[in-house]
């Protein structure tokens, strides 16, 4: 039995030239047990994985062409926008300008209309003044009349007597020639 044994403990560690059994040297079995795996992915994986890279590199390539496409129309829109903005700038320089001359027009017409107003109120104030003095005047000569009136009056009353009175009126008849007169 001691020979069953020996030869199951040198299977495990020195396996003969044509027998099978296990080698539990890692270093030694690794590269073998890599090259082999290797071997058949190679071998079997090769036309998936060939399929792999060019479905992938197709995307990729399809990605591209659309990137470039949308980066085309990104630029074309870019350039509308430019030209869009620039026609707005524009327009709004000519409102602006316009509306400056607008403005100005506007406080030009203002300020004639109010130098107009001022001249008609400066106008109507002097006659407004004139036909006042006009008027004080009047109101003076008037009482001036009066008083004199008034005091030539009372100097006749005074100085004339009832005889001569009827003489002086007389007289005046008869100068004016009127229907009274024999």
């Amino acid at each position: 039995m001691k020979n069953v044994t020996d030869s199951f403990v040198s299977l495990g560690h020195w396996p003969s030239a044509g027998s099978f059994g296990f080698n539990t040297d890692i270093l030694a079995t690794n590269p073998i047990n890599l090259s082999v795996v290797l071997g058949v992915l190679i071998f079997f994986g090769k036309g998936v994985l060939n399929d792999l890279l060019d479905n992938r590199k197709q995307r990729i390539l399809s990605t591209i062409r659309n990137s470039e496409e949308l980066r085309r129309g990104a630029i074309e829109q870019l350039e509308r926008a430019r030209a869009h903005l620039r026609k707005v700038e524009m327009e709004a320089d000519e409102y602006r300008m316009n509306g400056y001359s607008e403005i100005e027009r506007e406080k030009a017409n203002l300020i004639n209309a109010t130098s107009s107003s001022l001249e008609q109120l400066e106008n109507y104030k002097n006659e407004t003044l004139h036909f006042e003095q006009q008027r004080a005047i009047n109101q003076v000569r008037q009482q001036v009349f009066q008083q004199a009136l008034q005091g030539a009056l009372g100097t006749l009353n005074s100085c004339l007597n009832s005889e001569l009175h009827l003489r002086t009126i007389s007289a005046n008849i008869g100068i004016l020639g009127g229907p009274w007169k024999k």
